[in-house]
């Protein structure tokens, strides 16, 4: 059994546990607070960022995109028609460009801002930047979530899934990071109905059940969070 170092509401961590997921892998969970830098994490992962990847063998994996990369390379044809990579080169380059879209782009304008501020900086001592929420940075990231959100829409008004006819890596990266931003309240679903639509499939699928059950100490998801139907 593989083992995932991840934190709960670190988004990229939930795209990997999605993945995983979706590839019927069942990973024995660590979970790590990145700010507290560990000493047993951090010989895992210098970076001392979420999530890693341990394979039974030791083979240590870290960081979402490499992760997912080395996932395809040993599993993926395995996959079949349920490959999170597509098989042509123009497919993957699309693919690739919409994680990296959701993985660094989003992260950086929306996500971490919220995670950070609303649940993060409630755990963390002074001494890691914990205290009180930055308010500017809030409304920073309520604003930028609505061109993504439009963009996301765009996309699915031209294909059936983000990066085309069938499901990938891009709609699990870009599912997790707005499920992060969905339990704090903060997606104006109400702007977009196809990015809705869109997103209700992917939270119907199995692989959303374990991450929809999760809330963190003290405070509870918005009352649609775990809402199929929204």
């Amino acid at each position: 059994m593989a083992t995932l170092h991840h934190a709960p509401f670190c988004p990229n961590s939930r795209f990997i546990r999605l993945a995983l997921a979706e590839m019927g892998m069942e990973p024995e969970l660590v979970e790590e607070r990145p700010w507290e830098r560990r000493d047993g994490f951090l010989a895992l992962n210098p970076a001392g960022t979420t999530p890693v990847l341990v394979e039974q063998t030791g083979l240590v994996v870290p960081g979402a995109g490499i992760i997912a990369e080395y996932l395809d390379e040993t599993r993926g044809l395995g996959l079949s028609g349920r490959r999170l990579l597509p098989d042509t080169t123009g497919a993957r380059v699309e693919v690739r460009r919409l994680l990296h879209w959701f993985l660094i782009k989003f992260d950086v304008e929306v996500t971490d801002y919220l995670v950070t501020e609303k649940i993060y900086k409630r755990f963390m001592k002074s001494e890691h930047g914990g205290g009180p929420p930055d308010m500017n940075a809030i409304r920073a990231a309520r604003t930028n979530v609505r061109y993504h959100l439009k963009y996301i829409g765009y996309l699915i008004g031209q294909r059936r899934w983000i990066a085309g006819d069938h499901m990938t890596y891009a709609d699990l990266a870009a599912a997790a990071h707005l499920s992060c931003v969905d339990y704090l309240g903060d997606v104006p679903w109400e702007e977009d109905e196809m990015a809705r639509d869109w997103y209700a499939r992917l939270k119907s699928r199995p692989s959303f059940r374990a991450i929809l059950a999760e809330r963190a100490p003290g405070m509870a998801p918005a009352a649609h969070y775990a809402n199929l139907d929204f």
